[in-house]
């Protein structure tokens, strides 16, 4: 249990750190993949479970409103996810639901993952066997994640890994991070199409 006294203050000032310690090349990188998969007509498809899934239902509406990419969270259809659940187990769901989407490799994957899931141990298997399809069929891979970025962060073409300052707040510096990290992209000139309402 972390101690109360100046928590608060403590937390924001990893905030700063975090935010002064992201690796801009590699968020310029994923401006630069995210472009050319809307230039070449393909499909963004962003991958989340948990905090990340929520964060993957804002991004695909920032994606497509603010950025004119067709773009799609898996986990936002409950029905799909929960047959496919309960028929052929939570491992495949994303993958299946891709399999479905016909993803090819003018499409696009952005994960947002604290983990970024592993082989072994098995961790965010769904999101393994997701980023496994999508190497096979050539799909740009980019995602922001946390610790060490796990298999997403080894397979992608461009990660933003944000810094584990801190081992108690892991989970929660890392996915306010990811609406930090989508927020500059879906600002970013070289991707912003229409303006924000404010």
């Amino acid at each position: 249990m972390l101690d109360s006294s100046g928590f608060s203050g403590r937390y924001f000032a990893q905030v700063g750190k975090i935010a002064s310690a992201i690796d801009i090349a590699a968020v310029d990188r994923m401006v630069a993949h995210l472009r050319d998969v809307r230039e070449r007509g393909g499909r963004l498809f962003i991958l989340g479970v948990g905090g990340s899934a929520a964060n993957a239902s804002h991004a695909v509406n920032d994606f497509r409103k603010l950025c004119g990419i067709e773009a799609y969270a898996p986990s936002d259809n409950v029905s799909e996810l929960t047959a496919r659940t309960n028929d052929e187990g939570w491992d495949t769901v994303f993958a299946a639901w891709l399999e479905t989407s016909r993803l090819s490799d003018h499409d696009g994957i952005l994960v947002f993952s604290v983990g970024g899931g592993s082989i072994d141990p098995p961790v965010s298997a769904n999101l393994v066997a997701a980023l496994e399809l999508s190497r096979e069929r050539g799909a740009t891979i980019v995602g922001v994640v946390g610790r060490d970025g796990g298999f997403a962060g080894s397979v992608a073409d461009a990660a933003v890994i944000v810094p584990p300052i801190d081992p108690d707040l892991v989970t929660p510096h890392t996915e306010a991070f990811q609406a930090v990290v989508w927020h500059c992209i879906v600002s970013h000139p070289d991707l912003q199409v229409n303006s924000t309402k404010w």
